[in-house]
């Protein structure tokens, strides 16, 4: 009989943890690869935007080509009387001076949402989305310069970047699927970003803001709900994301919804070039805040819910 020599065979020891060690590097939130290039692409489009329709001859002659195509003004958008631009009309929040009082409602609803669904890290994180984009884009409001580089009409040089109106429904909305339960998420988010959709496409029109101000105002919003979207499930006592069910049928039917809203509330009797960016504006701010609030947090769940299969061991 042939004799085999112990010292050849592999030797196998078991793990006294319980757990293969394939398994064990993926357990626990900080070990979960995170994709930190949507908070990134939203700042550096942030910037782009600023840059190009600030400092760029190109950028200000577009902007002041549409607004000098309508010599009537703010009277001409179908949408003048509700939008608070027009005295003793009803605005339409966060139109007019109703913006302040919005985004004070939104955040004790956001804070009861929390409180009720026990969302304590998702959340302060709401929180600070809304005070984030509502403060960065006050700041950079103020201290942002524009120059006049193509000698516009002096009604047309003023600072508008970002849009203050825009930024309330953008970054309610993006706050506020952080503190619902998963199941209703699309759809609060669905609310908002019709919401959005009006608001961006009246802001537009109506003569207060270029569409630069309201994009940038929304890419504020999306910058910090991306970066806490990215950091919220790597704090120790957070938990683990939830994959968000998202009926097949819902991201078609709002996408349609709020181009054809912003395509009405954008429209004007004066100027078809004018409605037609107008509405485009707001529908590029919906698709922005979609991705943001539903595409990518369900990505991010469904991916750090895959773990690796363990390997299986060799016949010996």
């Amino acid at each position: 009989m042939t004799q085999h020599d112990g010292s050849t065979l592999p030797a196998h020891r078991p793990d006294t943890s319980g757990q293969t060690p394939e398994v064990r590097a993926v357990s626990g939130p900080s070990s979960t690869k995170r994709p930190w290039m949507p908070p990134l692409l939203y700042a550096l489009g942030l910037l782009a935007m600023y840059l190009f329709a600030v400092y760029t001859p190109v950028g200000q002659r577009a902007e002041s080509g549409i607004f000098n195509s309508s010599e009537a003004g703010s009277l001409d958008a179908w949408f003048y009387p509700l939008s608070g631009s027009e005295l003793d009309s009803t605005p339409m929040p966060p139109m007019g001076q109703s913006a302040e009082p919005t985004l004070m409602v939104g955040l004790a609803v956001l804070v009861v949402l929390a409180l009720v669904g026990r969302y304590w890290w998702r959340g302060c994180a709401a929180l600070a989305i809304v005070v984030l984009t509502a403060g960065g884009g006050e700041v950079l409001h103020k201290v942002l310069p524009r120059p006049d580089l193509v000698n516009a009409p002096e009604n047309l040089v003023f600072q508008g970047f970002p849009s203050g109106h825009a930024t309330v429904p953008a970054a309610l909305t993006l706050a506020a699927v952080l503190v619902v339960a998963p199941r209703i998420r699309p759809y609060v988010a669905a609310i908002g970003v019709l919401w959005l959709a009006c608001t961006a496409s009246v802001s537009a029109t109506v003569g207060g803001h270029r569409p630069s101000d309201v994009l940038g105002a929304t890419l504020i919003a999306c910058t910090c709900s991306a970066l806490a979207t990215w950091l919220v499930p790597l704090l120790p006592r957070a938990a683990a994301p939830d994959v968000m069910p998202i009926p097949r049928a819902l991201p078609a039917v709002v996408l349609a919804l709020s181009a054809a809203l912003a395509l009405v509330c954008g429209a004007r009797d004066d100027s078809l070039t004018r409605s037609l960016t107008s509405g485009a504006t707001g529908f590029v701010c919906v698709a922005l805040v979609w991705y943001a609030a539903v595409i990518l947090p369900s990505r991010l769940a469904q991916t750090a819910g895959r773990a690796p299969r363990p390997r299986r061991a060799p016949d010996l």
